[in-house]
């Protein structure tokens, strides 16, 4: 049996996968604060893009998009403006949302600019 820590670094990784394909270079995984964490901290083209992984079996109640809520969006945006001063980075930044769903194959939707 695998645990939820198990499940999210799974998905965090085909997710981070998927994103190099697609250009992206990691920076950071999983940096928390008291704010709260980032899965993923990329870099494309001179700018930070922090990068949410959600995950869900079925697209029941909205599905994996939806699970990023007004507050967690919140929290993301607090997370971001402490790692951002913590680089001392003037560069600009954007919140993608990389959302998993199904079984095997996944389907991936990578949502650029979410919120």
């Amino acid at each position: 049996m695998t645990t939820a820590g198990d499940s999210g670094y799974f998905f965090e990784s085909l997710a981070l996968e998927y994103l190099q394909e697609q250009g992206l270079k990691l920076h950071s995984r999983n940096v928390s604060c008291r704010f709260g964490e980032l899965d993923l901290i990329c870099q494309l083209a001179g700018q930070w893009v922090f990068v949410e992984v959600k995950y869900r079996r079925s697209n029941a109640y909205g599905g994996a998009a939806a699970a990023v809520t007004r507050d967690k969006q919140q929290k993301l945006r607090q997370t971001a403006a402490w790692f951002l001063q913590q680089q001392r980075s003037q560069a600009g930044c954007r919140f993608d949302v990389v959302a998993i769903s199904g079984e095997l194959p996944y389907q991936i939707n990578w949502i650029t600019n979410a919120f």
